[in-house]
This record gives structure tokens, sequence and C-alpha cells, in this order.
């Protein structure tokens, strides 16, 4: 598997990454296996974030950690703070919004940190743009955070260029990444400035819904995709559909890391193996406009 940092002082993950977020339903066993199977395959990178599964999937995850803490050594861990559901054990939120206080950051990474069984988390992230956000309170608990050993290194999720832009002002360390939605199916932030304005500061974005959300698997067809052209391109490259729509996304240079999102550990497997599909530039453009039924201006 190839490893490859998200900025030039950021952390160095595994090409794939592993997202939690669907595990709630699992059992311990379950759980056990899909993290063994991800390492296994050279997926060592994990993807969480505190409210997954109703605020219960970073727990779940820490029940095989804290039984097998030999497992810690060999993995990365991402996890995002900020959104506040509504939920049974929340009894205190009575509407769903967002808290980029300090006081909010810290106690959600100390809560993080003892449900997933650590001591530290290799890379936070600010899970959604607040409009109340006070730069200066993200920073001062980013810098608490850094300096007491519990986070390495940080980033946002879901951010605009601007977005991104104003918060790197305010913040000492470099934020090495920003998760948001890629995928061949949802490829706007390709056009926006959004993964641009990444390139510039040298850093790598994460991709959340690779494969569309499953969009090209559903009952539909591929919805408005052209099936037919993404199986035959499949058969070419000798891969599945999903490997070659990870591909798609491997190809661009600014050197994207596709979360997936499964509880099937033949999936994952299968997603690891996608590094093996090499496509040429005509084959990109050919699979977007596969999507975008019309060739480029």
């Amino acid at each position: 598997m190839e490893r490859k940092r998200l900025h030039p002082a950021g952390p160095e993950f595994s090409r794939i990454i592993t997202g939690v977020w669907r595990w709630n339903s699992l059992s311990t066993d379950q759980t056990e296996r899909l993290i063994k199977e991800s390492v296994a395959c050279g997926i060592t990178t994990f993807d969480h974030a505190d409210i997954y599964g109703n605020y219960s999937c970073e727990a779940l995850f820490g029940k095989v950690i804290g039984t097998q803490p030999s497992l810690r050594s060999k993995m990365q861990l991402v996890t995002k703070c900020v959104i506040m559901l509504l939920s049974d054990k929340k009894p205190a939120h009575r509407i769903k919004h967002y808290d980029t206080s300090k006081e909010h950051i810290l106690s959600s990474v100390e809560q993080s940190l003892q449900n997933v069984k650590t001591d530290y988390l290799d890379l936070l992230l600010i899970h959604r743009p607040d409009p109340l956000m006070n730069p200066e309170a993200v920073a001062e608990a980013f810098s608490n955070l850094k300096q007491s050993g519990k986070v390495l290194h940080f980033g946002v999720s879901n951010f605009t260029p601007a977005q991104f832009e104003m918060l790197q002002a305010y913040v000492s360390d470099p934020l090495v990444t920003n998760q948001v939605e890629l995928s061949l199916f949802r490829h706007q932030v390709l056009f926006d400035g959004t993964v641009d304005t990444l390139m510039k500061h040298h850093v790598s974005p994460m991709a959340w819904s690779p494969l569309g959300g499953g969009k090209f698997f559903s009952s539909k067809g591929g919805g408005e995709a052209d099936s037919g052209k993404l199986e035959a391109l499949a058969h070419q490259h000798q891969c599945s559909v999903s490997q070659l729509l990870l591909a798609w996304l491997l190809y661009h240079p600014s050197g994207v890391f596709p979360i997936l999102g499964t509880t099937n550990p033949e999936r994952i497997a299968e997603g690891a193996k996608s590094l093996e599909v090499k496509l040429t530039r005509q084959d990109w453009f050919e699979l977007l406009k596969a999507v975008t039924g019309h060739d480029v201006a």
C-alpha cells in the first residue's frame, strides 16, 4: 500500500483510508475483523467523527483497541468535532448546531481519546464550517492540544477555499487537509477552487463518499452516468467499477486520499487494490465525460 504525507509537515497516511461512520450496527467481533482486514491490506488510517453512529462508533472501535492495544501502533487515527446532533445521548441539545468554542473542542478531544482508548490523535478536523467560529479560539484550542501531545496535526472538513484560508491565517501550524465530498459523480471541488487552494498550500484532500454514495451501484444503474462506458473501461483495465472510480481519484495530482465507507471486509480488500489500476490521462477524461455527458470545453 502506498503511503503519502497529507502535507510536507503533516502525517503520513495510507493512500486509502477506512471510514467507520457506518460501523455502529456491528458487533465487536465484526469491528475487529474490519480493523484487522484493513491493516492486513496496508490500510492503516481510520477516519472517525465524534457523532458517527449517534456518538457510538468511536467507543465501539475503542473496545477492540482496549483489548488489543498493540494495534494502536500500527494505525493512524483521525476524528472530527463541532457538529452537535439532536440525540438521546445529548439531552442538552435542543437544536442541531455547531460549536467551535475552545472549550468544546478541548472537551470533545478528551472524550474521543477516552472512547478510542488512546492517548493521542494523529489528526483532528473541524467537521463543518461554523458561521459563529472565532478563529482565535480555534487556534488556541489547537495550540493547547498540540503542546499537550494529545493531537499531532490539524485540518478541516467541508470548508470553502475562503474559509480554509481564513482559519489558516490564525493557526500557527499548517492545516494539513480539507476533507471534502469528492467522487467521479461529485467532482465540483475540482473546478470551484477548493482543490486548487489546497494545492497552493501543498495540501492533499481527503475524499468522503469517493464512490458517490453507491450511486452507480443503486437500482437506478448509475443515475445519469454512462454505465456501459464505466463497465467497458473497468473490463479494459481488468478491475471492478469500484476500483475504477477510486483510481480516477488517485490519478489527480493533488494526491487525493479516498475514504472507504464500508462494513464489508471484501470491499476493503478490493479498495486497497485500486492502487494497482493505472489510468491514462485520456481514460480520466473519458470517465468524466461518462458522467457529465459532454466533452470538456
